[in-house]
C-alpha cells in the first residue's frame, strides 16, 4: 500500500519506519530539505535521534507531490498545524484516502477535537478519519522497543484497516470505536504530565505522583464522560495507559515542561524561552475554560492553568489543591 507521512518529526519517522518494516511503500513529507537528505540518504534523522540508524527502507521529500496518489496519510504534525496540514493534504489527493491522526489536542481556533478539524478540512476527500494514539514515545518505537496503541475510529472496518498496517512484533495495535473518549483522554492527560513533572521539579516523590496520577484519570474519566467518552476507554491504553507514560517518562515533552517549571517554582521563564511544542500547555486553557462553561469540577486541570495562565508560584497552587474541602474518594 502507497502511503505518505506528513511530517519528519520524530513521531512522523518512528512510524514510517514501521510501515516500511511491515513491507509497505512509504514517504515521508518534510519541510526541511537537509532532514530530507539526511533520512534518505544517509538513514538518519539526526535532529530527532542521533546516530540511531533508520530503515534503508526510507525515504523523504520536501514536496507535496508525493501525497497525490497515496492510498493512505498519517498527519504527524503538531495540534496547530493540523487544520492547515490536512485542508494542503485535501487539495493534493487525486482520489480519497484514508487520514491516521496521531495528534493530541484541541483545534487552537474551534476547540474541536482532531478528527473533527480533519473531517471539516478534507471533506469528502477523508475516505476515513483514523487516530493512532496510546502510550508511545518515539524514542523508543525507533528502536524498536515494544510499544501497544490503539487504531480509533466510529468505523470498525476503518480501524482493522488501520491496525493491519502497522501491527508487528513490537507494534501491536488494538481497535477502538470511543472516539470521543479515546481524543479527549489522549489531549487531556498531557495536562496531568505538566503537573506530574511540577510535582518532581518540587522534590515531591512517589506518593504524590501516584496520587496525582489516580485523581488525574478521575478528572480526566468525569470530563470525558460528560462528553459522551465510555467508562472503559479511559481505562485503557488511551486512558490510564496513555497517562502512565506521559506523567511518567523523561521522553515526555510535557512532563520536561513541567519538571522545568517546578524547579524554578515559576512558569514565565520556561513560557518565555520554550521552543519545543508541548501541547499541553494550550490543551490545558481549552480544558480549563470548556469546563467552566459546562460545570464541570476539574481541580487539577484548574491548578496547572493558575500555573500556566496566571502565573501563581506552584508552590502555593499545590498547596492550595492539599487544603481544599474533604470528601469522598468517588468525587
Amino acid at each position: 500500500m502507497k502511503i505518505a507521512v506528513i511530517g519528519s518529526g520524530s513521531w512522523g519517522t518512528a512510524l514510517a519506519q514501521v510501515l516500511a518494516d511491515n513491507g509497505h511503500e512509504v514517504v515521508l513529507k518534510g519541510r526541511n530539505p537537509a532532514e530530507a537528505m539526511d533520512i534518505t540518504l544517509y538513514h538518519r534523522n539526526s535532529k530527532f535521534f542521533g546516530n540511531t540508524e533508520i530503515s534503508h527502507r526510507l525515504i523523504a521529500s520536501t514536496d507535496y507531490e508525493v501525497v497525490k496518489d497515496a492510498e493512505v496519510c498519517v498527519l504527524s504534525v503538531p495540534v496547530a498545524a493540523i487544520s492547515a496540514t490536512a485542508a494542503e493534504v485535501a487539495a493534493c489527493l487525486e482520489k480519497p484516502a484514508i487520514i491516521i491522526n496521531v495528534a493530541k489536542g484541541f483545534d487552537p481556533a474551534t476547540k474541536d477535537r482532531m478528527s473533527l478539524t480533519i473531517r471539516r478540512q478534507m471533506g469528502d476527500k477523508a475516505s476515513q478519519v483514523v487516530s493512532l494514539i496510546g502510550p508511545s514515545h518515539a524514542e523508543e518505537v525507533i528502536i524498536r522497543l515494544l510499544t501497544s496503541v490503539n487504531a480509533v475510529c466510529e468505523d470498525e472496518e476503518a480501524a482493522r484497516t488501520v491496525q493491519e498496517l502497522f501491527a508487528n512484533s513490537y507494534f501491536r495495535v488494538y481497535r477502538n470505536t470511543d472516539v470521543v473518549g479515546a481524543e479527549i483522554a489522549a489531549a487531556l492527560k498531557n495536562i496531568m504530565a505538566i503537573a506530574s513533572g511540577i510535582l518532581t521539579g518540587l522534590n515531591q516523590g512517589d506518593n504524590a505522583r501516584a496520587a496525582l496520577m489516580t485523581r488525574g484519570l478521575h478528572e480526566i474519566t468525569r470530563y470525558g464522560l460528560h462528553f459522551g467518552g465510555k467508562q472503559e476507554t479511559f481505562l485503557g491504553l488511551n486512558g490510564v495507559g496513555d497517562l502512565i507514560v506521559t506523567c511518567s517518562s523523561v521522553h515526555s515533552r510535557n512532563y520536561q515542561a513541567g519538571l522545568a517549571i517546578g524547579k524554578a517554582d515559576d512558569a514565565s521563564e520556561f513560557l518565555k524561552n520554550n521552543t519545543k511544542t508541548t501541547e499541553g500547555i494550550a490543551t490545558t486553557k481549552v480544558v480549563y475554560e470548556k469546563a467552566k462553561e459546562e460545570g464541570i469540577d476539574m481541580p487539577i486541570t484548574e491548578a496547572v492553568y493558575q500555573v500556566l495562565y496566571e502565573l501563581k508560584k506552584p508552590s502555593e497552587v499545590i498547596g492550595g489543591l492539599m487544603s481544599r474541602s474533604l470528601k469522598s474518594e468517588a468525587d
